[in-house]
Order: C-alpha cells, then structure tokens, then sequence
C-alpha cells in the first residue's frame, strides 16, 4: 500500500459491494484481483491480491478466499469474501459491470479529492479475515 493516505471527512458510504451478488466459483487459483478501497489520482485504487484456496470466511458465515499479498508483510495472507474482489487477470463481465458501478457511483461524489486516499470501508479481524464495513457482525 502507498505510505501517504488521505481520508477525507465526508467518504461516500460503499452501498454496492455489500448487495453484489457473486458466486464463490467466480474466481479459482492463481487469478489475480483486486481489492477496490478508494481513489487515487481520480481513479478506483485497491490492494492487488492472488486468490490461493478456498477459505471459510467467518465475519459472513460464508465460502471465501485465501489471498496473498504479493508484497508480503506482515499480513501476507488474508481471508476475504469473493464479493469484495474483482479481476485483474482477466477481463469478466461481472467483474467490469461492478467496476463501472463503482466509478459511477463513486468518482462523482469525490470530485475534491486529488491524491490518494483510503474511504477505510474494509478492516482485518484477529484472524486476517478481511471484513467489508456491512458485513461486520456486532462485536467482531
């Protein structure tokens, strides 16, 4: 992740990836995606990941991902949900219309913004489970 990361005050809530409706069998091995938490330079930015193994995503009590972080650290490796990740790798239909719905929804609201910032809309649990802000149960 780039070191300087700006938060605006107002960020846009993200009403989208919560609602996605995207099948674990999307994705397989080695696909590489990304993870979309804000803008840089007027465009969508995420983390890229590298999908590795089905893994049991527990804030949704549903089928997830391994992922690896190809720049390592210290969480290298994180379990997320397959409705937080969007190709990379390759051009899917799926994955474009929810690309396009999010610069559509996104990128007007956040017109002010120059640079780079994180609208801070995932958090990592005790056990690097990736957890979209809506997905996030009471007390977790």
């Amino acid at each position: 992740m780039p070191e300087a990361v700006f938060r605006p005050p107002n960020v846009p809530a993200d009403i989208l990836t919560p609602q996605r409706d995207i099948t674990h069998r999307h994705f397989t091995p080695g696909d590489e995606v990304v993870i979309l938490k804000g803008l840089a330079g007027g465009q969508l930015w995420g983390e890229a990941m590298t999908i590795v193994t089905p893994s049991w995503h527990t804030p949704t009590d549903e089928d997830g991902w391994r992922l690896r972080n190809p720049q390592g650290g210290e969480r290298t490796y994180i379990t997320g949900h397959p409705r937080y990740l969007v190709h990379l790798s390759r051009r899917c239909p799926d994955c474009l219309i929810h690309l396009r719905a999010m610069e559509d929804y996104l990128l007007p609201k956040l017109t002010a913004v120059t640079g780079l910032f994180d609208c801070g809309w995932y958090a990592l649990t005790e056990l690097n489970q990736l957890v979209h802000v809506a997905d996030a149960r009471s007390g977790r």
